[in-house]
């Protein structure tokens, strides 16, 4: 049987494998797909949450219904995200995070 404790347990390692690619990777877009997958840990962990969250005999969809928000918000920031990586290549010719250390207009 699937508890909280697993729904956690995974989330967290979700959590802890992004936040290294984002500490250890220097390619942009390994770090933004890492960025993504904390995002989606956190989506994870609410789901856990509402799903062991009993009110009146059901669960409590409301966690769930904030994760189709965040999900639906997320996919609006990957395309902006998207975009911006694309301007910094064509502008730098690099995808590497040093190649990018100052923001000039």
């Amino acid at each position: 049987m699937i508890t909280l404790g697993h729904y956690l347990v995974v989330s967290g390692m979700l959590f802890a494998l992004g936040l290294a690619g984002v500490i250890a990777r220097r390619n942009i877009i390994i770090v933004y797909m890492c960025l993504e997958m904390m995002l989606s840990a956190a989506n994870l962990a609410l789901v856990g949450f509402s799903r062991f969250h009993v009110v009146n005999g059901l669960p409590d969809y409301t966690a769930q219904s904030l994760v189709f928000f965040t999900i639906t918000v997320a996919a609006a920031e990957v395309a902006v995200g998207l975009a911006i990586i694309v301007a910094l290549f064509r502008s730098k010719q690099s995808v590497d995070v040093e190649s990018v250390t100052k923001l000039q207009g």
